[in-house]
């Protein structure tokens, strides 16, 4: 008769590999990231896996093909620029000041992290849910975020909240063109420039909502705080 210690055994030996298996993926994506500031967007497998110090076979091992690997480099990708745009989540002071400090929080991410950002331009479609690419998922995460915190404004205002998600998507749109063209196309405009040409720009939509609806808002006098919006886990 089979002992009944032996499937408690089992299932320990296969939580740590689980959990060995997990720290070396998350080891290689590290090693990616590496490969990708030191190689740019194009880089191969056999770079990732050089900056891994492993054969590339070993990735392999590890990761259920490239489609597995590109995802999780994308998957860590988008875990960094949650972690980047806190301000987003986490919004206070005056409208010109909640606007300033995230579009600098995500025009910043973009500037130190150009080659990662064209690696997930370049791979979309790269097996996320719903065939869905890493930077339409990101702008999606932020947008929804953004909705949250313009209905609330514009309740506490009186006005249709509606509205928000046409806001929020369309500015999350106008920052990430923009800023996609100029990391490619600069033409000697800084980030900085870009940052505040973002924010006036942004400023102006949300004040033209306003006024449509007979309100006038100080865009440098503080407003009070929206609830606590957790960024997606």
């Amino acid at each position: 008769m089979e002992s009944s210690s032996a499937h408690p055994g089992s299932d320990g030996r296969a939580a740590r590999w689980a959990g060995q298996r997990e720290r070396r993926r998350r080891e290689f994506v590290d090693a990616a990231l590496l490969a990708i500031a030191e190689h740019g967007p194009e880089v191969t497998t056999e770079q990732i896996a050089d900056a891994a110090g492993v054969a590339r076979v070993q990735l392999y091992k590890h990761f259920d093909g490239t489609t597995d690997l590109q995802r999780a480099i994308a998957d860590r990708a988008t875990e960094a620029i949650t972690t980047a745009l806190l301000p987003i989540w986490e919004p206070q002071g005056s409208a010109l000041q909640m606007i300033s400090v995230a579009v600098d929080a995500h025009t910043g991410w973009l500037a130190d992290n150009g080659d990662l950002y064209r690696y997930l331009t370049r791979h979309s479609q790269i097996g996320r849910t719903g065939g869905q690419d890493a930077i339409v998922d990101v702008k999606t995460i932020i947008a929804r975020q953004l909705t949250q915190v313009f209905a609330f404004y514009l309740a506490v205002f009186g006005l249709d909240t509606r509205i928000a998600d046409v806001l929020a998507f369309g500015v999350v749109g106008l920052v990430d063109s923009s800023a996609a063209n100029w990391l490619e196309s600069p033409k000697g405009i800084t980030r900085p420039q870009l940052a505040e040409l973002l924010t006036r720009w942004i400023w102006h939509i949300l004040d033209d909502s306003l006024r449509t609806a007979g309100v006038e808002v100080d865009p440098n006098l503080p407003l009070p705080p929206p609830p606590r919006f957790e960024p997606p886990g």
